[in-house]
């Protein structure tokens, strides 16, 4: 009776002991299962970050416009207006120059001619080239426009030509300095000291055109073209102006014409000589010939005594 009681209860701990291990052995499996999935999730998620970085690096990347050198350009403009008053312009026009900061280079004005019956007026100025529009618009204003035009010439690819050439050239100067303080012959010394010289002289041509340049694109020419819009007349002098004019043109005759008598004179005398050797030889050939030639008529009176 003990024995059949005893094997139940040992196989029911045998039993037990079983399943206690099969519980174990998969709860470690999952456990390193999980392990071993969490890395490779951090990993997935540290490679996604590093590409959404990289995407938001490159659209800044193509957000970011590429910075452009400004093109050097020498702009010269012409613009011809019909006025009123050329005369009154021309003071607006040196109002509009003072206060653009600008110069006035050329003035030419013309008065009213027989084949050209309108006063003209045409005035060259210099205005920074910056305000060029606006000066521009402001003068438009004085008159009714003929015609406008802007001409650009750009010089970028001349100026760094001339820059670098220059930056060359200071770089051969100082180098020749050097080997002219360790010369020893004065042969060398001459030599170096001529060659230094050169360089120099084609160091200020360089930087005098660069100047020049860099000048022209700060500065536009303007040429502005003036015409009257009727015709005028040029009022008549006063009668004392005229004879006095008159006065003065005949006294200006009369000394040119005593001057030209004086100066034929002169040539008279220098040349005297040779007219008094002409005029002898005329004289002694006509003597000379009425006293050979022989007689080709006769006289009534011998006729007749024959």
């Amino acid at each position: 009776m003990y024995t059949a009681t005893k094997l139940p209860r040992t196989s029911a701990l045998f039993i037990s002991a079983l399943l206690g291990g099969l519980i174990f052995t998969s709860c470690a499996s999952s456990q390193q299962t999980a392990n071993k999935a969490a890395p490779q999730i951090a990993g997935n998620g540290g490679v996604n970050q590093l590409s959404a970085r990289e995407n938001s690096i490159s659209q800044k990347a193509e957000a970011t416009p590429i910075a452009r050198s400004r093109p050097q350009l020498i702009k010269k403009a012409a613009i011809s207006l019909t006025v009123n008053s050329v005369d009154k312009t021309v003071d607006a026009v040196s109002q509009i120059i003072n206060q653009q900061q600008g110069d006035l280079i050329g003035l030419k004005q013309q008065q009213p001619k027989n084949d050209n019956p309108r006063y003209t007026a045409t005035i060259q100025l210099r205005i920074p080239e910056d305000r060029l529009e606006l000066t521009l618009e402001q003068l438009a204003k004085l008159g009714t426009v003929n015609s406008r035009n802007i001409t650009a010439e750009d010089v970028g690819d001349r100026l760094v030509d001339f820059q670098a050439r220059l930056t060359n050239l200071q770089k051969t100067e100082a180098n020749l300095q050097k080997i002219m303080d360790r010369a020893g012959s004065v042969r060398d010394v001459l030599s170096v000291s001529q060659e230094l010289s050169n360089v120099r002289q084609t160091i200020e041509q360089i930087d005098a055109q660069l100047k020049n340049l860099k000048n022209q694109v700060a500065y536009s020419t303007i040429t502005l073209n003036l015409e009257a819009a009727v015709s005028s007349t040029s009022p008549q002098p006063a009668l004392g102006l005229q004879v006095k004019e008159t006065w003065n043109n005949s006294t200006h005759s009369l000394s040119a014409f005593s001057v030209g008598l004086l100066k034929l004179g002169i040539w008279l005398i220098v040349y005297s000589p040779y007219l008094l050797i002409f005029v002898a030889l005329v004289y002694g050939f006509r003597r000379w010939r009425r006293t050979h030639s022989p007689r080709l008529t006769q006289t009534p009176e011998s006729t007749i005594s024959d």
